[in-house]
């Protein structure tokens, strides 16, 4: 009786199991494969800023940027990068509302400050180029000890600094002292090695 009993379970276990590993076709559901898989997910965020805030995003930027000593070199290597990733942001967080007369104008503002900036930063660096090249040329503390080569042309390269400083004035004269303050000055450091004549020389006294 226990024995029978027993088949029988395994005889219905067996069939079951059958059952189980070969279904009839009618019972087989199609496997779903989906168009499209991307192992990559994408992140997606907004951020909304109104007028007022953006306004005041840019006053703190100009005012950020305008304060900062541009005739530091080592300012603009510390700082330069931030600047000019906050100025990206900004650009596209501005977009909405640059149809606004007092939006568009500051940012319009903006963006001539970055112009001047980087003018002002490519002249001053050569000016300091020329004037280390003739502290190396007076030799060892001027001696004349171990002195380098002199420039030959160094009186065409000081007209060209000086006629680019008044190009920039010319176009911007609402950064005047930010021009002063790097190309002016500059001018003034390389007229101490080497004389020449430009615009506002007698301003620092050389």
């Amino acid at each position: 009786m226990a024995f029978s009993a027993v088949r029988s379970l395994a005889l219905g276990a067996t069939r079951r199991a059958a059952f189980r590993i070969a279904p009839p076709a009618a019972f087989v559901r199609p496997a779903v494969v989906p168009a499209l898989q991307s192992n990559v997910r994408s992140y997606i965020t907004v951020q909304k800023f109104d007028r007022d805030e953006v306004l005041s995003m840019l006053d703190e930027y100009h005012a950020t940027v305008m304060s900062a000593n541009w005739a530091d070199y080592l300012v603009l290597v510390y700082n330069g990068p931030f600047w000019e990733a906050e100025l990206e942001k900004l650009t596209s967080v501005v977009q909405p509302y640059l149809h606004e007369p007092a939006v568009g104008a500051k940012f319009s503002e903006v963006q001539e400050m970055m112009d001047v900036l980087y003018q002002c930063e490519d002249v001053r660096d050569h000016i300091n180029e020329l004037a280390e090249l003739a502290t190396r040329a007076s030799g060892f503390m001027g001696t004349g000890f171990a002195a380098e080569e002199k420039v030959e042309n160094a009186m065409d390269h000081a007209k060209l600094c000086a006629d680019t400083y008044q190009k920039i004035l010319d176009k911007h004269p609402s950064f005047k002292p930010k021009i002063e303050q790097t190309i002016g000055h500059g001018l003034a450091i390389l007229r101490s090695k080497h004389k020449f004549k430009f615009g506002s020389m007698h301003r620092y006294f050389f």
